[in-house]
């Protein structure tokens, strides 16, 4: 299966996002993420099969010992990619705390000899795939109040 660790939006702020989708959607064409999908991945594992994935739990429960709740503060619409491969996607601010929780994640994952994706750290929540807009186009949405998370899961990618 593949797999990430990711950390789970609170109802509210997963709702306001849902809202900015909706409005979104108006503007822009491509594959919406259902609202019980959104998340900020802190770690990508790929393909992990049942011993992998027992490893990176237990990777995740001593990474996230202590975990107080971390702020989310919606940060503005990016992208990554072009043409048909574009992903849209709502940026979350860098804060030392989420940085910290990648880090240890990443730590404990490589302790145990599990292979994640390795690219810098950027925290946002995934709205669209395989998206086509006019940046131009987009119209200024109010960004969501920020919001605590304080659940961090191992999840199988869609």
């Amino acid at each position: 299966m593949r797999a990430f660790i990711a950390l789970e939006l609170p109802e509210s702020l997963t709702d306001e996002l849902a809202a900015c989708s909706r409005e979104l959607a108006a503007y822009v064409t491509g594959r919406f993420v259902p609202r019980l999908n959104y998340h900020v991945t802190l770690a990508f594992l790929g393909e992990v099969d049942e011993a992998g994935a027992a490893a990176a739990v237990a990777a995740l429960d001593d990474a996230c010992q202590g975990l107080a709740p971390i702020e989310l503060t919606p940060r503005g619409l990016g992208s990554f990619g072009h043409g048909r491969t574009a992903t849209l996607w709502m940026g979350v601010a860098e804060t030392p705390q989420i940085s910290d929780l990648s880090r240890r994640v990443r730590e404990q994952l490589s302790q145990r000899g599990l292979a994640f994706d390795e690219k810098p750290f950027r925290p946002h929540v995934t709205l669209a795939r395989r998206v086509r807009f006019q940046r131009e186009t987009l119209p200024t949405l109010p960004f969501p109040a920020p919001a605590k998370a304080s659940r961090v899961c191992c999840s199988r990618a869609r």
